[in-house]
């Protein structure tokens, strides 16, 4: 018999399973009491009954633990300042889905030499998530293969559906059996249809193909997850964080039936690509929030931040220890002083504006 399958693959190597990666790493109960506690404030919020904004913030990827970990000390102390106005969420993306080619990330290419040990990669991941919120900090991350929420999810505060994906069926499907909320960000042309049709399509149960915790095929039968929201990340070249822009987006969701929550990433189309214009980004949209909280409504709940110790970002050298400390090795990053500045100044503006909390909009 002639055979016709697999023709291009070079080998199946066996794969820890969930129960196994989860019982090399085990949850803590303080990791497991930092999730809930995150989970249950963004929530909150989305649900109109606190008028804190939460700030999605941190590398855009994950390359280095140790500079992850001082990261992260930094950011906990800034979340304790910053407590009555927003909470803080640190950005901690593994995955990073490419274009074309380059490094795929912490999961994939644990090493950066092309070796793929995923393995090594998943274990890793999951100690650097319980590490962050043993410090104290929820994580937010980017979902971006379907099997790793079995490894990861436990340890996971937010979701994100990248602008490549927010059109996948299986990425709606997944979501729908998340345990966080999941923001679901426009189009890479700056379209928002595809998002709305997510947030409306994850809210509905669900029945697709997955693995169970011991890594067993399994029909995934979902309940559904009410806390879908969408994220502006601007597109075809233009940012669409601007007050126009978030009216459209506020229209677009009350035809769909859905809440009016809307997180804007200040960084990517928004940002022109350029780290450096974060900072007005976020400081326009303060700025509206404050408007909005004065008209007696609010719309954005949520602002995404890519930062790091060191300002831009870098390229993989051969010898990596030659990478610099701190420095991005994918999209830029603004640096940590920039960070706490625009940080507090946020906590500023807001603690001069009315704090109350946005009336819930009904969730069909």
């Amino acid at each position: 018999m002639q055979q016709t399958e697999n023709l291009n693959i070079e080998a199946f190597e066996p794969m820890p399973t969930p129960e196994e990666i989860h019982a090399r790493v085990p949850l803590s109960e303080t990791a497991a009491e930092s999730v809930l506690a995150g989970r249950r404030s963004l929530e909150r919020i989305l649900d109109g009954k606190d008028p804190r904004v939460f700030v999605v913030v941190g590398p855009c990827s994950i390359h280095d633990p140790v500079a992850g970990l001082d990261y992260a000390r930094r950011l906990r102390r800034l979340a304790d300042e910053v407590a009555t106005t927003m909470v803080l969420v640190m950005r901690v993306y593994f995955e990073k889905p490419r274009t074309a080619t380059g490094w795929k990330g912490y999961i994939n290419d644990p090493r950066m030499d092309d070796s793929f040990h995923i393995e090594e990669g998943m274990q890793k991941a999951r100690e650097f998530l319980r590490a962050v919120n043993e410090i104290g900090l929820p994580a937010g991350t980017e979902a971006l293969d379907p099997i790793a929420p079995q490894y990861l999810g436990d340890l996971i505060a937010w979701a994100a559906i990248g602008a490549r994906t927010s059109e996948s069926q299986t990425h709606r499907e997944m979501s729908s059996g998340l345990s966080t909320p999941v923001g679901f960000k426009n189009g890479t042309d700056g379209s928002l249809d595809a998002a709305v049709n997510a947030i409306i399509s994850a809210a509905s149960p669900h029945s697709f193909l997955g693995i169970n915790m011991q890594g067993r095929s399994s029909v995934v039968r979902t309940a559904g997850n009410r806390y879908g929201h969408l994220v502006l990340r601007g597109g075809g070249g233009r940012p669409n964080y601007d007050t126009v822009s978030v009216a459209l987006a506020e229209a677009a969701l009350a035809k769909a039936g859905l809440p009016h929550n809307i997180v804007v990433d200040c960084s990517h189309a928004n940002s022109y690509k350029k780290p450096e214009m974060q900072p007005l980004v976020m400081q326009d949209c303060v700025n509206q929030i404050r408007a909005q909280r004065a008209a007696g409504h609010r719309s954005i709940v949520g602002l995404m931040i890519e930062s790091f110790i060191e300002a831009g970002n870098q390229t993989i050298p051969e010898d990596l220890s030659q990478l610099k400390y701190g420095c991005s090795v994918t999209d830029g990053c603004v640096d940590w002083p920039t960070t706490e500045k625009m940080i507090r100044d946020a906590d500023a503006a807001l603690r001069g504006s009315p704090a109350k909390a946005n009336k819930p909009e009904s969730n069909s």
